[in-house]
C-alpha cells in the first residue's frame, strides 16, 4: 500500500519506542493522516495463548467523552420497549419485520443492535448475519435488555463494544483527532483499562502485549500501557 507525502513525513517523525498516552495523543493530533475529522482507535495486539481455544476477550467500555461518532441503533422489540426505544432516539425500531429485512436480505446497515430479552427468540434467526459482523446482541455487552431507552441512551452516547479477532488482535475506538488532549487522553485510558479488565481468568503471563493510538489515516504511535497488564 503506498503513502502518501503526509503519511510518510509523520512517519518520520513517530517515536520508534513506547511513549505515554499524553504524548502518542499530542502527536496523533499534530499530524493529521487526512482533511476530515479522523477517529482514533487504540490497537491491541494480545498474547497467543488467547488465539487457542475457545478463550475470547470481550466487553463494553463507556467513553467518558463519548466516541463522536454518529451512531445507528437498531432495537429489536415490541410493546413498550419498542416505543421507549423510540422515545431514546433508536434509528431502527420493530421485530418481525426487522428479522425478516436481515435474513432475507442480510440488512445491517447499523451499529449497534439491542434487543429484549423475548425479542431473542426471533433475533436468534440473525445469527448467521449479525454474527460474523458483531452485530449480535449479547447479555454481556448490555445489549439484550428490557430497558431499551437506556441501552439507547448508552449506545448513542459512548458505549463501545470490543471483541478480539481471531489473530490475537483488538481495535476500540476512542474518540475524534478534534478532540481536546485532556479528553482523549481520557477516553484511551479507559479504553486500556476496560481491555484489561476483560482479562479471561484462565490466560496467565503476558496479557496486552503492545498498544498503538492511531487515526484513521495517521501512524501509529506505541504507547507504554502493556506492561501493566501483565
Amino acid at each position: 500500500m503506498k503513502h502518501g507525502k503526509k503519511y510518510r513525513s509523520a512517519l518520520k517523525k513517530a517515536p520508534q519506542k513506547p511513549v505515554s498516552i499524553e504524548e502518542a495523543v499530542k502527536f496523533v493530533k499534530a499530524n493529521a493522516g487526512a482533511k476530515f475529522d479522523e477517529t482514533v482507535d487504540v490497537y491491541f495486539h494480545l498474547g497467543k495463548e488467547l488465539t487457542k481455544g475457545d478463550t475470547a476477550v470481550r466487553g463494553i467500555v463507556k467513553l467518558p467523552n463519548g466516541s463522536g461518532k454518529s451512531v445507528k441503533v437498531a432495537v429489536f422489540a415490541g410493546g413498550d420497549a419498542a416505543e421507549a426505544a423510540k422515545q431514546a432516539g433508536a434509528d431502527f425500531v420493530g421485530m418481525a419485520d426487522l428479522v425478516e429485512k436481515v435474513t432475507k436480505e442480510g440488512w445491517c446497515d447499523f451499529d449497534v443492535a439491542i434487543a429484549t430479552v423475548e425479542a431473542m427468540k426471533e433475533v436468534r434467526k440473525c445469527a448467521r448475519v449479525l454474527g460474523p459482523r458483531g452485530l449480535m446482541p449479547n447479555p454481556k455487552t448490555g445489549t439484550v435488555t428490557d430497558d431499551t431507552a437506556t441501552a439507547v441512551k448508552e449506545a448513542k452516547g459512548g458505549k463501545v463494544d470490543f471483541r478480539m479477532d481471531k489473530t490475537g488482535n483488538l481495535s476500540v475506538v476512542a474518540g475524534k483527532r478534534s478532540f481536546d488532549a485532556d479528553k482523549l487522553v481520557e477516553n484511551v485510558k479507559a479504553v486500556i483499562s476496560a481491555v484489561q479488565a476483560a482479562k479471561p481468568a484462565t490466560v496467565k503471563g503476558v496479557f496486552i502485549k503492545s498498544v498503538t493510538i492511531s487515526s484513521t489515516m495517521g501512524v501509529g504511535v506505541p504507547v507504554i500501557a502493556a506492561a501493566d497488564a501483565e
